[in-house]
């Protein structure tokens, strides 16, 4: 097979191709789970994933198996699948503050200024710094169960708009509904 610069395949150890990963995956949290049968416990591992392309894709997937990286393995492709893309301002921040919940958990998540990094703790953090974010600042407030925290956070990212999409709906231009004046040409006087 010819290798072209352009080619993002590498060989693994058992000489079969898998693609280059152009995302940025965060492991949140692992669990380990014990089932009892009749010859003592089996243990499993339940894996929470972020993944993200830094650009203003990011995703979460849930996996469980008896081995660790089976089951993150299985979280990632889940991830992968569920991507969804947030509009970022300036590709930095957030458009506008927004508070949500899933469950007892319950996250707001506001638009910083420039050179505030990210202030947010846990898996929120592993999600802003997957989507790309730079200045943020969101506080979970209820639950501190990881996954309602994810699930919180995705629904509130979910629910931005951006103003040209608002501009778009509105059949109205950007500057009219970010107020700002519109110039207008002057007629030399």
């Amino acid at each position: 097979m010819a290798r072209t610069q352009g080619d993002r395949r590498r060989r693994d150890g058992d000489g079969q191709q898998r693609e280059d990963s152009e995302f940025a995956e965060k492991l949140v949290n692992i669990n380990r789970v014990a089932k009892v049968v009749k010859g003592g416990r089996r243990f499993g591992f339940a894996a929470l994933v972020i993944v993200g392309d830094k650009k203003g894709r990011v995703g979460y997937g849930a996996g469980k198996a008896r081995e660790v990286p089976e089951a993150i393995r299985k979280a990632t492709e889940q991830a992968r699948r569920s991507m969804i893309r947030v509009p970022l301002r300036e590709g930095r921040t957030l458009h506008h503050d927004i508070a949500n919940s899933y469950g007892a958990g319950k996250v707001i998540v506001r638009a910083a200024k420039p050179g505030t990094g990210i202030i947010a703790g846990g898996p929120m953090r592993a999600i802003f710094e997957a989507l790309g974010v730079q200045d943020v600042v969101a506080k979970s407030v209820g639950s501190s169960n990881p996954h309602n925290m994810i699930k919180a956070t995705f629904a509130a990212l979910s629910a931005l708009t951006s103003p040209r999409a608002v501009a778009a709906r509105r059949g109205k231009k950007v500057a009219e509904i970010l107020g700002r004046p519109q110039t207008e040409a002057r007629e030399p006087a």
